[in-house]
């Protein structure tokens, strides 16, 4: 079984982060730099690790397409809140599941009262899909040697 802490281990240890005040134009300057597509947005005055998500289809859907102005938009007025988090001793399947009943493709992992990294939905189909190829190998194997 395959858990969050186990891809994080896979990624590279940054973390890019956006504040709840920043334009969205920054917010896109710095995912384009990153080559990310979303944003966990932290406010170390809010008392929490992460306040929102800021991702590629929340300003598509609400920035480009009700006609405002990337520069003169906060992050705050389009994050997605609140925040679904998992821990690192969460499974990939727990992961999943929670990205597919709430529909989202990126999750904060938070530890501790912090945020110590972000998976994706590409982290996490990766992952299960490496899982299930050793599991058919393993199979193949069996059989085989079931035959012999």
């Amino acid at each position: 079984m395959c858990f969050v802490r186990d891809l994080l281990r896979r990624k590279p240890a940054d973390v890019w982060t956006i504040g709840p005040r920043d334009s969205a134009y920054k917010a896109l300057e710095l995912m384009a730099e990153k080559d990310v597509g979303a944003l966990p947005v932290v406010d170390a005055a809010s008392g929490v690790p992460v306040v929102g998500i800021f991702s590629e289809r929340d300003y598509a859907r609400k920035v480009i397409l009700k006609g405002k102005s990337s520069q003169a938009t906060a992050v705050s007025e389009i994050m997605s809140s609140p925040v679904i988090c998992v821990s690192p001793s969460d499974d990939v399947e727990t992961a999943m599941h929670l990205m597919n009943e709430h529909h989202i493709r990126h999750l904060p992992v938070v530890e501790d009262g912090r945020l110590i990294g972000l998976v994706s939905i590409g982290d996490i189909l990766r992952a299960m899909i490496a899982e299930k190829d050793v599991l058919i190998m393993d199979l193949e194997n069996f059989i085989v040697g079931a035959r012999s």
